[in-house]
């Protein structure tokens, strides 16, 4: 295990602290909050209501990923450039300046805006593990209302991550490990409420990225998740590759696969199995 490489989570004690030192170190700090699709609560209300003092929000649906298109994208396409640089900079995010994101969806969420933040080339980027509750839990300061950063000036560069299309992924699957984050059931053709197909992209192995975190949302210990990335095939030296549903629990276990110290840069296969499935010549397995 790469035990050299700096952790991409925080949890609340050191971010506490991080917030009460010298104010020219402090990182910008984005709340995420995305319930999940479908859910009636509206994550923006609940930073209304409180969040960690300083923090700017970002919404999932306008600021990181483009408008669904259905039959022709997957259901979070990533956002475009201009767009989410003008989001990034609204939130106070500058070149130079660390970030942190939480989010109270055990990180899914905020996995997904640390990942775009990365492929954006910005590198200092942090995940709160744990999120919301663990700050809560933790007696960390809440702030309500809107707050208004003074804006940043970070230039969104994408390339500081790797994608692939939906050939890139079938190759993966072939000749690599390509992973799929979904719950086993949906990988297995089961239970599916949310795409029009069931089943999943041929070769591609189970791991699911709930499974990677604790009752509590936060993430297993280090030994714990690279021994479940070593059980499916992913491991130094191998190209891995990661979908879901949508392209966002993919990023929720890049973030673990960084966490565990194997896996830095795995390929986001960012349409996923909702843009896989946009056309029907392409094969489907179950089981």
């Amino acid at each position: 295990m790469d035990t050299a490489s700096p952790s991409p989570l925080v949890d609340a004690v050191e971010l506490s602290a991080l917030l009460a030192g010298d104010p020219g170190s402090r990182p910008v700090v984005l709340d995420v909050r995305y319930p999940g699709p479908g859910s009636p609560v509206d994550g923006h209300a609940q930073y209304l209501q409180g969040h960690v003092p300083g923090a700017a929000y970002l919404d999932m649906d306008t600021a990181l990923a483009a408008p669904h298109v259905p039959g022709v994208t997957g259901r979070h396409p990533l956002p475009e450039v201009e767009v989410l640089q003008a989001a990034l900079r609204a939130a106070g995010v500058s070149a130079g300046r660390p970030v942190v994101v939480y989010d109270d969806w055990k990180s899914i969420a905020a996995a997904r805006a640390w990942w775009l933040l990365l492929w954006a080339g910005h590198e200092d980027v942090r995940v709160l593990d744990g999120g919301w509750r663990a700050w809560r839990a933790g007696g960390g300061a809440v702030e309500g209302g809107e707050v208004v950063p003074v804006p940043g000036d970070v230039t969104v560069r994408p390339g500081g991550r790797r994608v692939v299309e939906a050939q890139g992924a079938a190759r993966i699957a072939e000749t690599g490990v390509l992973l799929d984050a979904r719950p086993a059931n949906r990988f297995r053709g089961e239970d599916e409420t949310i795409d029009p197909v069931a089943g999943h992209i041929p070769g591609a192995r189970s791991l699911p990225a709930l499974e990677l975190v604790d009752e509590t949302g936060r993430f297993l210990p280090a030994a714990e998740l690279a021994a479940k990335f070593e059980a499916v095939g992913a491991a130094p030296g191998v190209e891995v590759g990661l979908y879901c549903g949508s392209g966002i629990q993919a990023c929720h276990a890049a973030l673990a696969g960084a966490a565990s110290g194997i896996l830095a840069d795995p390929v986001l296969y960012a349409s996923s199995w909702s843009g896989w499935v946009t056309d029907a010549d392409r094969p489907v397995a179950l089981g």
